[in-house]
């Protein structure tokens, strides 16, 4: 399906909601598009996200949400996004990472032990600068980046404890050169698939593995070709919303200042409820036979992955400094 075919296809369901919605329609209406399942938390804010704009904005703006792909895969909702239709995404810094290579950084390994430090990023100069020059070169307005996706394990057909474990192993990765850097330095040997192939992937035996938060593990079903999941927890994946900057500045800039907190506030939501929710995903999981193994040597995989950052000569020199500098403090 060609991303042209996405785009009429949006459009179409985008009309089929306007049809049953009041007869007061919005001044602004904005399709919200995501690959992952409406089953998953990442929904959850996003309705979150969607329920406070519409009522801090006196229903001027309506946010239709599209999981499951709906729209398109990522790439194709990104075409649409940055060609100036009013559509938002998500996104993390990898996908961001094309525009921008330093945003990179921020998605590496074992970057941080508790997730929450990652604020100290958020207010940081830094990323200040780096929003800005995603704004200024790629047309792409960064709204938040704060939403907790999860610390991601992974999924296989044994328990894997120590590097040795996954060497020579094929693992399946999104097209993101930070996730095949950081399984070629794991041992194993990283595949690219997108994420709606990951499912079929496994069951074909294209990939012996996969690597996912729980949530969206169980929301792919990915544990029903696979059944032992390693709490490795190698990245700590972080979210937000993105939309076409010039569509962004030609918002009233009430509603811009309501976006942009109401993206914020979500992020906070969502990385709450990711943090409370664990133990229930993976009691979740067990229900349907998974087996977790708690006993990984993450000190080892931390000193495998550590050449990862070492591997990204288009960043700024000594990026990673600076971003360990911020975390430490």
């Amino acid at each position: 399906m060609t991303g042209t075919t996405r785009y009429l296809r949006g459009i179409l369901a985008a009309a089929a909601v306007a049809a049953v919605s009041p007869a007061l329609a919005a001044e602004y209406e904005i399709r919200l598009g995501h690959v992952t399942s409406d089953k998953e938390p990442i929904q959850q804010a996003m309705e979150e996200f969607v329920s406070k704009v519409a009522e801090r904005t006196d229903g001027r703006v309506e946010i239709s949400i599209f999981p499951n792909a709906q729209l398109g895969t990522n790439p194709e909702v990104y075409e649409q996004m940055r060609a100036g239709a009013p559509i938002m995404t998500i996104s993390d810094p990898g996908y961001l990472s094309d525009f921008v290579p330093d945003f990179g950084v921020l998605g590496g390994p074992y970057l941080m032990e508790d997730p929450r430090d990652f604020a100290k990023i958020i207010e940081s100069d830094l990323y200040a600068d780096m929003k800005n020059r995603l704004r200024d070169e790629s047309q792409i307005e960064l709204l938040a980046l704060n939403w907790l996706f999860g610390s991601r394990h992974l999924i296989s057909d044994k328990p894997i404890s120590t590097p040795a474990d996954i060497a020579g192993m094929t693992f399946r990765t999104p097209p993101n050169i930070m996730w095949v850097e950081t399984f070629d330095s794991m041992g194993a040997r990283p595949t690219q698939l997108a994420w709606a192939e990951v499912y079929s992937g496994l069951s074909a035996g294209v990939v012996e593995g996969a690597e996912a938060p729980l949530p969206s593990i169980y929301g792919a079903k990915l544990h029903e070709v696979k059944k032992v999941i390693s709490l490795t927890g190698h990245f700590k994946g972080f979210t937000g919303l993105v939309i076409n900057s010039d569509y962004f500045a030609a918002l009233p800039e009430d509603i811009q200042t309501v976006m942009v907190e109401e993206a914020v506030a979500a992020g906070v939501f969502m990385t709450d409820l990711m943090l409370n929710s664990q133990e229930e995903w993976v009691k979740k999981l067990e229900a349907e036979g998974v087996a977790f193994n708690r006993d990984v040597d993450i000190p080892a995989f931390q000193e495998m992955t550590a050449v990862t950052y070492t591997k990204f000569p288009d960043w700024t020199p000594g990026l990673y400094e600076k971003v360990r500098a911020i975390l430490d403090n």
